[in-house]
């Protein structure tokens, strides 16, 4: 078997247990505790538990236009996969509802875990390119066009499906239903950035040949000179910029402080470094395939 065609295997058998994960964290806790969290899903949890039309199907049809709209701007490839996501989910939950007893009638439990659940399995579809449609496929649409991640892009869709749980439902459990949305939101992520972010330190320094040096010598790490200019005093000097782990933030700060007293770090967070002393950027997909 050739590689591309190992890649198409393990990208849709991926997306396929994304899918699974997604089903379980609906018929397992939000839909049983009417927790509409956001996205079609949410809106299915609404019109099941107000008209009892099946949650898959209802998904499924509220889907269609979106899958051909999502043909049009990602492309055949993407709109594969989202079919297949979307068909999947919908077979799935509709399989699994009768089948199985939901674990908890708790709504706080049902939406954290729920949403934990849900955030995993998402993370997985998108990470493997696919989406489950619905409000999955704005927060890569929205990711596509303007960089932020797919959990800002669901939570910024999915917010009007609260306000609907809140008027057919009740405020409370709209309350809970928003706890499963952020936690979604984050453990969507982390599945795809990782829980081992990575930090950016941007030094500024009076000897900045021995801080690189030293930076070289202790922590093998590269490091980038940018020119910069003082805006008051008008001199150019070098601004080194470093990509480190977390586990290296204090070495790096004792090291740069005891080569220069007087030296201006900035360290911020780094959500994906990928190349040399990282991931590795081989290993990464464009989600484009399939």
């Amino acid at each position: 078997m050739s590689s591309k065609w190992v890649r198409f295997v393990i990208e849709y058998l991926g997306i396929f247990v994304g899918v699974v994960l997604t089903a379980l964290a609906l018929v397992l806790f939000l839909v049983p505790n009417k927790i509409a969290a956001g996205g079609v899903s949410g809106l299915a949890t609404v019109v099941f538990h107000t008209l009892g039309f099946p949650v898959g199907l209802t998904m499924l049809t509220i889907n269609i236009p979106l899958f051909i709209f999502s043909v049009k701007e990602l492309g055949v490839r993407f709109g594969i996969k989202t079919l297949f996501g979307t068909l999947t989910m919908a077979m799935v939950i509709d399989y699994l509802e009768p089948v199985v007893t939901p674990l908890t009638t708790d709504p706080f439990l049902a939406a954290l875990y729920g949403g934990i659940l849900a955030g995993i399995g998402i993370g997985i579809v998108f990470k493997f390119g696919g989406t489950t449609g619905g409000t999955d496929l704005g927060a890569q649409l929205l990711k596509r066009f303007t960089g932020m991640s797919s959990g800002q892009g669901l939570l910024i869709i999915d917010a009007f499906v609260i306000t609907t749980a809140a008027i057919f439902f009740n405020v409370e459990l709209a309350l809970f239903a928003l706890i499963s949305l952020f936690a979604t939101a984050k453990f969507i992520d982390l599945v795809q950035e990782g829980f081992h972010y990575a930090r950016a330190a941007i030094i500024i320094s009076n000897t900045p040949d021995k801080v690189t040096r030293g930076i070289f010598d202790n922590l093998n790490r590269g490091v980038t000179i940018l020119k910069g200019q003082g805006a008051y005093s008008g001199r150019e000097r070098d601004v080194l910029l470093v990509v480190i782990s977390q586990a290296e933030v204090t070495r790096l700060k004792v090291l740069v402080h005891d080569i220069d007293h007087d030296a201006f770090i900035i360290i911020t967070h780094v959500h994906e470094a990928l190349g040399e002393g990282f991931k590795s950027l081989s290993n990464q997909g464009d989600g484009s395939s399939g």
